[in-house]
């Protein structure tokens, strides 16, 4: 019987040879023209999030090597789901005409209508296939039966794997222009951040000590703009900058205080008995006042002092001061610019794992339709057993690349989570699709002009340069005289235990000037001046360096956005190419002219073109964003835009 089958395949293949002859021209063009239902996804929940991506790799090798033979067929244990929808794919592949399906309970069906291509006389249902008759020996020709496998339109259910690999909490992208879309659905945001639990504890010493305090029991879906809120409410590192600000604000009014008098109140309590009036005691007469009595006091001194000339330190620590507090209120813009920067590309990098989680999920359908055609044609005779171990090799590589795709994914969720301080217990995704983020409407010459007038960096460097001058002058200060007025005004009285003792009450007070001037302290001063002398130079010098670097990266970041702009619609061609190609390596090798290398190199092309076009698109934002840094204070400046 099984040679009977070959006979069959090769009277078939040889009729077919002879009449697509003089039609190859034509023949190319309807494998062009051809349409194929796309690839259905691996089976998955509605929840990504929640859902295992599980490894069928084992079991398809298992049903691949060891098949249970039924009637000299294998039998195939992928279920079909439409099977009076499966075509004939050598019929397909070799006829110019479309491909014309098999009846499920009519095996000589596809010869008959072959017919229609060529006429040739040997090539007749009730010729040379008299013999089969459709309940008789050629079962696999059955639909239901050994070409099963063998579809172009049948949608098919894939065994579920057994090698678990789950995707903890991943939220695939929405769709991106150009690009398949990902076959789980997106989970819509429907709260905002604010009114959820999102905000870190109030307490910043807390950490957890069991392990259910920092079980991730959440998924919570954000959007770019409200990444990056939650960063300027909650970020730890923005949170000391302003901190600082705030303690710099002090210093600068601590400063001022020198400007006014002090004023100052000071009292004391005594009571004494000096040893003298012991003395005393023994030689006084009788009845007289006695010396060694012990003696009371409470005075009071009321104190104003006023510095009337520093030499300069006064005007110069608070000139100092204030320039201190423009250095940390310009780090605290710095800080903020740098975390929008970060924030921005930490999502990105999420939207990117997360298109790899898709790309590599459709590069496991991609495989395993492979595989599935190669199982298909070995079992039909037409198909080697090469080409199924390439197919598995195949498959089982892009079950790995996702497992990896997984473990990225959960990294830069995590980073995400780290950047905007969230609880310890709250996972995050991305709710924004991959698409441009906009065009940036300046030129080069006017975007670097922008950014030297709007960098903190920049004006940090020359408030420095101040600061330093300011504490230059202060050093100076020393070798000035000081001239300081005072006023005292004191209240005494006295009292003592003896009856005949001296008691009362009087006040007085002083006015007066003082001056001091330090003639020599060593060099000291000259010491101090030199040190703020060399801060001034290195302050200037970092004025220049940071302005060469401020230009450098405003022009990298443009030359980058221009650059990968093109690469969008390079990439968005490529694409299409590739899909194209991969549709064309299929029909080639299901209807016997290819082989499997070319169909596994269609879908490494296919694969690397999504990813070319992912990464065009998300460098781009990148870019963009760089240079929205790199002119600081004017991301307006970017309008939404598409290519």
């Amino acid at each position: 019987m099984r040679n009977f089958r070959y006979i069959f395949g090769v009277s078939v293949s040889a009729a077919l040879a002879l009449s697509s002859n003089n039609t190859d021209s034509a023949a190319l063009n309807s494998l062009k023209n051809e349409t194929l239902q796309p690839a259905p996804a691996i089976a998955q929940s509605q929840n990504p999030e929640a859902s295992e991506i599980l490894n069928p790799a084992p079991l398809l090798l298992a049903q691949a090597t060891s098949p249970e033979p039924s009637g000299g067929a294998l039998q195939p244990q992928l279920a079909v789901s439409e099977p009076e929808r499966i075509q004939t794919p050598l019929l397909a592949a070799a006829s110019p005409s479309p491909a014309v399906p098999v009846q499920p309970q009519i095996v000589v069906s596809p010869v008959s209508e072959a017919a229609r291509v060529a006429e040739v006389a040997p090539v007749q249902a009730q010729a040379e296939v008299a013999p089969v008759q459709p309940q008789a020996e050629v079962a696999p020709v059955q639909a239901q039966a050994e070409v099963a496998p063998v579809q172009l339109q049948a949608e098919v259910t894939p065994v579920q794997p057994q090698n678990p690999a789950s995707i903890a909490s991943g939220t695939p992208p929405a769709q991106v222009p150009g690009v398949a879309p990902f076959a789980p659905e997106r989970p819509s945001v429907s709260q905002s951040p604010d009114s959820l639990y999102l905000d870190p504890d109030t307490n910043p010493l807390l950490f957890p000590t069991r392990p259910e305090e920092v079980r991730l029991e959440g998924t919570q879906p954000l959007t770019l703009e409200q990444a990056l809120e939650l960063a300027r409410r909650n970020n730890q590192e923005l949170q000391v900058a302003r901190l600082e600000y705030e303690r710099s604000r002090a210093v600068v009014r601590q400063a001022l205080a020198a400007e006014y008098p002090t004023l100052s109140l000071q009292g004391d309590a005594s009571r004494q008995q000096s040893p003298g009036g012991q003395i005393a005691a023994a030689g006084s007469p009788p009845g007289g006042p006695n010396p060694d009595a012990p003696t009371n006091t409470l005075s009071g001194t009321l104190q104003l002092s006023y510095d009337l000339y520093t030499g300069g330190l006064r005007s110069a620590n608070i000139r100092a001061a204030e320039r201190q507090q423009r250095v940390t209120e310009l780090e605290v813009e710095r800080l903020g610019e740098q975390l929008r920067l970060d924030v921005t590309e930490d999502y990105y990098n999420l939207q990117e794992a997360l298109e790899q989680i898709r790309i590599r999920q459709q590069s496991v359908n991609n495989a395993l339709r492979s595989l599935q055609d190669a199982q298909a044609l070995e079992q039909a005779g037409v198909g080697t057993r090469f080409a199924v171990l390439q197919a598995q090799v195949q498959f089982a590589n892009e079950q790995q690349r996702l497992t990896e795709a997984i473990a990225q994914l959960r990294t830069a969720r995590r980073q995400l989570a780290r950047r905007l301080s969230i609880p310890q217990f709250v996972d995050l995704t991305a709710a924004d699709p991959v698409q441009i983020a906009g065009r940036w409407e300046l030129p080069l010459e006017d975007s670097i002009v922008l950014a030297f007038q709007n960098r903190a960096e920049l004006e940090q460097q020359l408030v420095q340069r101040e600061l330093n001058e300011a504490q230059r002058r202060a050093a100076l200060s020393a070798r000035n005289p000081r001239i300081s007025l005072f006023a005292n005004y004191n209240v005494l009285r006295t009292s003592s235990d003896d009856p005949l003792g001296t008691t009362g009450t009087g006040d007085g007070y002083t006015l007066g000037a003082r001056v001091n001037w330090n003639l020599f302290d060593g060099g000291e001063a000259r010491a101090r001046v030199r040190q703020e002398e060399a801060d001034i130079a290195i302050a200037e010098t970092n004025f220049a360096n940071n302005r060469n670097l401020v230009r450098l990266q405003v022009e990298q970041s443009y030359f980058e956005l221009v650059s990968t702009f093109e690469n969008i619609q390079t990439a968005s061609i490529a694409l299409e190419q590739a899909r194209e190609a991969l549709r064309l390596a299929r029909l080639r090798f299901q209807a016997g002219v290819g082989t499997q290398t070319e169909v596994i190199d269609a879908e490494t092309d296919l694969t690397l073109a999504e990813f070319n076009r992912i990464q065009a698109i998300l460098g781009y934002n990148r870019s963009l964003a760089r240079l929205q840094r790199a002119i600081s204070n004017f991301p307006g400046l970017a309008t939404a835009a598409t290519p």
